[in-house]
């Protein structure tokens, strides 16, 4: 069975690049209590919430069937009933890929605000950096219990980018790492699992994994 997944929690929207311009001197911030979340209008609350999202601390830490914020939550014992996966995520991302305050006075969280201050709702931004980070376990044919980890890094890529072939270049033609959800790119891949043969790093990109190389 395939074990883990990249995935995106809705962060990702219309691309749409403006001039940069300095963030306000005065946002709203979660500590007041009136932000709410992109798709619906409850107030986003300090420090975790019901699925493991942590806005202010950039992370999420939780069940990977949560991120999508599905109602209710689920459980380890509901996972198990449906037959899920009881896979455990830890993503983390930058202020581009998803702030934790309000500079557009549209209610929400920005994403790529340097990039667009007026909608501040896309995270196609230089700077927008996203990382995953599960664990989990699995019966094999043999059925031996099988514990494995897998690590991943994406980073939206700089606007002077080029995409051939499903991989991405910088403009003097350093290979970045392949092409995911148009915009980004996938910088490093590190998968543990020792059924299935795999040890360390998936793959060799000549670009820097850092994510300081593409700001």
């Amino acid at each position: 069975m395939k074990k883990w997944a990249i995935f995106i929690v809705a962060f990702v929207l219309v691309l749409a690049v403006t001039p940069v311009v300095a963030a306000k001197d005065k946002c709203t911030t979660i500590q007041d209590q009136v932000l709410t979340y992109s798709n619906s209008a409850d107030i986003i609350p300090l420090g975790f919430d019901k699925w493991g999202y942590n806005y202010q601390a950039h992370m999420f830490n939780g069940w990977y069937w949560n991120n999508t914020r599905p109602e209710p939550p689920w459980t380890y014992e509901s996972l198990i009933a449906a037959g899920k996966s009881t896979t455990w995520l830890v993503m983390k991302w930058s202020d581009e890929w998803l702030s934790n305050k309000d500079c557009n006075e549209d209610g929400k969280l920005d994403r790529g605000y340097s990039c667009d201050p007026v909608n501040a709702s896309n995270s196609a931004c230089e700077g927008a950096w996203l990382t995953n980070h599960q664990r989990g376990e699995y019966v094999n044919d043999e059925g031996k219990t099988c514990k494995w980890t897998y690590f991943v890094k994406i980073v939206a890529v700089p606007k002077d980018a080029n995409k051939v072939d499903g991989i991405w270049y910088t403009a003097d033609g350093t290979e970045i790492g392949s092409v995911i959800w148009g915009a980004y790119a996938i910088i490093l891949q590190i998968s543990n699992d020792p059924c299935g043969g795999e040890h360390g790093v998936l793959n060799n990109w000549e670009a820097p994994t850092g994510f300081g190389f593409y700001k």
